[in-house]
């Protein structure tokens, strides 16, 4: 299947976050407590996505506040944290819940835990700065890294492909 046809079909798009919504980098405070950093343009257009009427969701194998709180900011309606290295079980079930095909879904990923997930969607997508691995079996490889733009360049891809882009 073409990329665009892959694009044009999502109605659920999945991200991970540390690596994806992030660059990666964790921070902790003298009290352990754990921050981390979202991009301002990747927000905007996970927004944009939910204009033009595609559900979102976040399935992450870590859990955090941080993590919690961004979503509620964009709005994510599905949000699934602490699966742990096994998330194929968690997309199968919101899958379901949603009464979506997995081919109507895409993901984001960049570590090999998210191989299973991507492998089983319609549109796998990995980050410029994924591990080998996963890129080498993403539909797709954005040219920006992690936290930096990806879910942006994502987002865009696929209004563009759905007629809502410039």
């Amino acid at each position: 299947m073409e990329l665009v046809e892959r694009a044009r079909a999502v109605r659920l798009a999945i991200f991970d976050v540390d690596g994806v919504m992030t660059d990666g980098t964790l921070y902790f405070n003298a009290q352990g407590e754990m921050f981390k950093a979202f991009n301002i343009l990747d927000g905007h257009g996970v927004k944009l996505l939910q204009k033009a009427g595609l559900a979102t969701a976040i399935l992450s194998g870590r859990k955090s506040r941080a993590v919690a709180k961004r979503a509620k900011e964009l709005s994510i309606a599905h949000v699934i944290q602490g699966t742990g290295d096994d998330k194929l079980p968690a997309f199968e079930r919101l899958v379901k819940k949603l009464r979506l095909n997995a081919q109507a879904c895409a993901f984001m990923g960049d570590d090999i835990q998210d191989l299973p997930v991507m492998r089983r969607c319609g549109f796998a997508v990995a980050v410029a700065n994924a591990v080998d691995k996963v890129k080498a079996e993403a539909h797709y490889v954005t040219r920006a890294s992690g936290g930096k733009g990806a879910v942006r360049e994502f987002c865009d891809l696929v209004l563009r492909a759905q007629g809502h882009g410039e």
